[in-house]
């Protein structure tokens, strides 16, 4: 058990010192006049800020289980944040306020945000505190040494102006979300907002520092207002990345398209000839210059909404074949998600994870009329903002003729930009990883290559549910990602028993239930089912 103690500049002169077993504060000192139980509920309420504020704090990102542990040191220092910082954030919300997500607090969802920034950089660090506690006299006099503030659900005039008024030209980046209008926006030392006539006409004079930070500010708050914690963590992202320093993730939002004309004409002559020729190709292209270049919600939903053997053709050879945009992308393996390693009070090998995907398949099932499924599973909810929401998920995992080899086909809707619902489907080769229960997953998906790795998390014994996770990268796109899927026989949610051991399962994932997007399954008629003859299916579990 680690110890915290108050740093010389919170002591209070009247102090009563007091052993707290079982509490992650041992050894304080508590101000004598206080009723003991009182200032219980002030701890209890206030842990999270004062361990990161009256403490230096440090955070263990190797895998989920330990991703919301957080070690504390004494400091000299308030506000301190851990040593070999690249980027220091702190985030001011209001206190009892919520957010979109589920109506949960905004608190602790930039708790969670803070905890995601770590897993993509580990320098990256986000002190998180109410405006009550920012307010306080506890911390009213300490220095504020971070790069951005983030203004959360304040929506007080009066505490606003008291926040604004500690952090305009202490802090060079300065910006509000679901607060007052009255917030100031700072970026990189530059006052946005609110500003006068002449000031605003300067934001169209190409090339000027006001053009440029109004380009940030119109990526930042589209992501923001998509309310997902997804494009949460990317408007922040973005923030570090224009005023801080270079993101890895966003290094494509830095890609130049100098030489790229040049390449394509000279490689893929005829493909773009075809693609002007083709309607669909054509409104795919279109669309897609609107997305940021690491916009994915937005760049999927303009590519299935588009597709045509004319754009398969164009984005292999320009990017898959060429890349002529000159982009990158790596599978990221943080968090260090766990594949589920006994099943059925037995240790899991490969031919039983194989067939725990393969799942329901050519099975009976009770609760459908004992008929045999078409599918594997159902896609109940989802992570992944960009490709887990769709609507009428299928899954289908099956062997195929080859000895050893193994696909993954699934079938769902979309509701095209143009109003109309339409059925897709991707076919993916499936490998085993060493570990049982791990595997990496392959498609060309519109003439780009994906690869993901994925994780059977959690399948109960009656195979009532399972959780499978997955991280991936389509290098060619410049697009990395995760996500995790929630998969029953029929597409309900799980009874309500399932809850705890669901909710475990996500955590070790690094995953809120609160983050997922329900699926909706109602309706969809005749999806394109079916796997190829002589395919196998089970061949360890019965």
């Amino acid at each position: 058990m680690q110890s915290f103690f108050l740093p010389p500049k919170c002591h209070h002169p009247s102090l009563l010192h007091v052993h707290i077993l079982g509490s992650p504060l041992m050894n304080m000192q508590i101000p004598f006049s206080l009723n003991f139980w009182n200032y219980f509920q002030q701890i209890t309420m206030c842990r999270y800020v004062l361990i990161h504020l009256c403490w230096k704090t440090g955070q263990n990102v190797q895998s989920a289980a330990t991703a919301e542990s957080v070690a504390g040191t004494q400091s000299e220092e308030s506000l301190v944040f851990s040593k070999d910082v690249t980027a220091k954030i702190v985030a001011i919300v209001g206190s009892n306020t919520l957010s979109p997500l589920s109506a949960t607090p905004w608190e602790e969802v930039m708790q969670h945000m803070a905890q995601r920034l770590t897993w993509l950089d580990s320098s990256f660090e986000m002190l998180v505190i109410t405006d009550e506690m920012f307010l306080s006299e506890t911390c009213e006099q300490e220095d504020i040494s971070a790069d951005i503030a983030v203004i959360v659900g304040i929506t007080s005039t009066e505490v606003v102006k008291w926040v604004q008024s500690r952090l305009v030209g202490t802090v060079s980046t300065l910006i509000s979300f679901d607060s007052d209008p009255g917030v100031e926006t700072w970026l990189g030392g530059l006052k946005f907002a609110p500003v006068d006539w002449i000031e605003k006409a300067l934001s169209a004079l190409p090339g000027s520092k006001r053009a440029e930070a109004a380009k940030v500010m119109s990526i930042v708050t589209d992501a923001w207002e998509r309310k997902n914690s997804d494009d949460y963590r990317f408007a922040l992202l973005v923030l570090i990345d224009s005023y801080v320093t270079p993101v890895k993730l966003l290094k494509n939002l830095r890609a130049t398209g100098l030489a790229s004309v040049g390449c394509m004409i000279r490689n893929c002559r005829s493909q773009i000839l075809a693609c002007l020729l083709d309607p669909d190709c054509r409104q795919a292209v279109n669309c897609l210059q609107s997305c940021g270049p690491t916009d994915q919600v937005c760049s999927y939903r303009c590519i299935v909404s588009n597709e045509s053997p004319a754009f398969e053709a164009f984005t292999l050879c320009v990017l898959q074949k060429h890349n002529c945009l000159g982009l990158t992308a790596e599978i990221t393996m943080q968090p260090d998600v766990q594949p589920l390693s006994v099943f059925r009070g037995a240790a899991i090998d490969h031919d039983v994870a194989e067939d725990l995907f393969i799942g329901w398949l050519g099975r009976p099932n009770l609760g459908l009329g004992m008929q045999k499924l078409d599918w594997s599973w159902r896609v109940v909810a989802g992570q992944n903002a960009a490709y887990d929401q769709f609507p009428s998920q299928y899954q289908m995992f099956y062997r195929g003729k080859a000895k050893g080899s193994m696909w993954y086909d699934p079938v769902f809707q979309v509701k095209t930009l143009d109003g109309p619902m339409v059925w897709r489907r991707r076919h993916y080769r499936v490998r085993r990883d060493k570990t049982p229960g791990t595997f990496y997953f392959t498609v060309l998906d519109n003439g780009v290559i994906s690869k993901e790795f994925w994780r059977i998390v959690d399948v109960t014994d009656d195979l009532s549910w399972g959780l499978f996770y997955y991280s991936g990268a389509a290098e060619a796109a410049g697009q990395s990602y995760t996500g995790a899927i929630v998969v029953t026989p029929d597409g309900k949610w799980p009874a309500e028993s399932a809850n705890e051991r669901l909710e475990a399962a996500l955590e070790r994932c690094g995953i809120k239930l609160w983050e997922l997007y329900r699926v909706n399954n109602e309706g969809g008629d005749k999806p394109p089912l079916g796997i190829p003859e002589g395919s196998s299916l089970h061949c360890a579990i019965s």
